[in-house]
């Protein structure tokens, strides 16, 4: 039977965790669809057809759809499900706002940030921050899941996947878009990101970031902050890395003055290689850490800005 990954897109374009999640499915079918619902959002759906794995694109428009309102697209896909053994979200804002949504709808018990398919029924997920990993089976009808991008490689592209445009749902009228304030940057995006640079409590201020600024800046990294650090008004929410936050996976990950709590630790422990700063020597972080200095930041991230300077490192 056929799986649906449900995308995340800004209706020009897929979110690249939408790739994540196809290869997740290609791990419980061979047919493979992908809805892309939104307002003027053929750019994502030509984009989805070029997936590799994926059969068809199923595209539906509707206003109410442009901003991935949960209340106005659980309906559209609770819909579709019965064609469906699967339905597939990325497991992110958008995923995580709808799944629950139309998991209600359809009377089944949502399985969550899965990372690792045993087999149809059957699938792997973090639990205790982390921590663990439970072995979870679902004896539902129709399985909703989210999936941790981290966890699977994205699809390449390669596809030639017909579009069905199908019509959407009767909006319940239960929401509606007022605005959203969006942090402009140049650079990547902290779920994307190569490199990651992320400052913590020990930072003291949020003028403080500028240190961070400036090595992210020489290595074509995005900045990250902990949750003490977005709670302290550092930075913004959106620059939270750890369990209650983003999940990221980079190359490298810099940690400069984060402690490593279990909920920070969540959301960064797979990435490939981890440096830490912190003045501590004990603290939790250097227990996952590649590489570790004990020392005070605020001399060693100037000499570190000027060694990137010295030696000519550029961004890749």
């Amino acid at each position: 039977m056929a799986v649906l990954v449900v995308s995340d897109h800004d209706n020009s374009a897929l979110v690249p965790i939408t790739l994540n999640t196809v290869t997740a499915a290609s791990g419980l079918s061979d047919d493979i669809h992908v809805l892309v619902a939104g307002s003027d959002a053929g750019g994502a759906a030509e984009a989805a057809t070029r997936i590799g794995g994926v059969t068809k694109v199923v595209h539906a428009e509707l206003p109410a759809y442009g901003n991935h309102l949960a209340e106005a697209v659980a309906p559209l896909v609770a819909g579709l499900a019965p064609g469906y053994s699967h339905i597939l979200f990325p497991s992110n804002t958008t995923g995580k706002n709808i799944a629950p949504r139309v998991a209600a709808q359809l009377d089944a018990a949502q399985i969550s940030d899965i990372v690792e398919i045993v087999s149809e029924d059957t699938f792997v997920r973090p639990i205790y921050a982390g921590n663990a990993l439970a072995t979870v089976r679902s004896s539902d009808a129709i399985r909703v899941i989210t999936v941790r991008g981290t966890a699977f490689a994205a699809a390449e592209e390669g596809g030639a996947a017909a579009i069905e445009k199908i019509d959407a749902a009767e909006d319940p009228g239960l929401s509606s878009f007022v605005g959203h304030e969006l942090t402009k940057s140049e650079r990547p995006e902290l779920t994307s990101a190569r490199v990651i640079i992320s400052g913590g409590r020990g930072m003291q201020s949020g003028d403080n970031f500028a240190l961070i600024d400036k090595v992210a800046d020489r290595l074509g990294a995005a900045v990250g902050a902990s949750r003490a650090a977005v709670d302290a008004g550092f930075k913004p929410n959106d620059y939270q890395v750890g369990q209650t936050g983003k999940v990221v996976a980079p190359e490298l990950y810099i940690a400069v003055g984060i402690s490593g709590a279990i909920q920070h630790l969540a959301g960064m422990k797979d990435s490939k290689v981890i440096v830490a700063i912190n003045k501590d020597e004990e603290a939790p972080i250097f227990s996952v850490a590649d590489y570790g200095i004990v020392g005070d930041l605020f001399k060693l991230l100037p000499e570190l800005d000027t060694e990137l300077e010295k030696n000519e490192i550029a961004p890749r």
